[in-house]
């Protein structure tokens, strides 16, 4: 799910042209910070990796994204980082991605 109204306000505080910038840096280092996590990292780092997640999805509205996130980071940080499942946090990350980017290329193209 995608908190919409957090876009719009987003976007009427940065501008269509700011928040273009913004979503385009966001998704930039969420593809990478999501490589790294499905890549492997060691348990102690992964908190850092879904903390950046999280604050950035809550930025765009990526309201599942930032649960996701939340409750691995929640994990990590009592020591149970090897058992977040960085494949699901892929999978949300990629679905919440192309919504964003079907909803902004239809308001683009209207």
């Amino acid at each position: 799910m995608i908190d919409w109204k957090r876009v719009e306000d987003l976007r009427a505080e940065i501008g269509r042209d700011g928040f273009a910038e913004v979503a385009d840096m966001f998704l930039e280092e969420a593809d990478q910070a999501v490589k790294v996590l499905l890549a492997g990292l060691p348990a102690d780092e992964v908190e850092g990796q879904l903390h950046f997640l999280k604050g950035s999805a809550l930025n765009l509205g990526l309201a599942d994204l930032a649960a996701i996130c939340q409750d691995g980071e929640r994990k990590a940080a009592a020591g149970y980082g090897a058992l977040v499942d960085v494949g699901r946090v892929s999978a949300v990350y990629h679905s919440s991605r192309a919504l964003l980017l079907r909803r902004l290329a239809t308001e683009a193209a209207a």
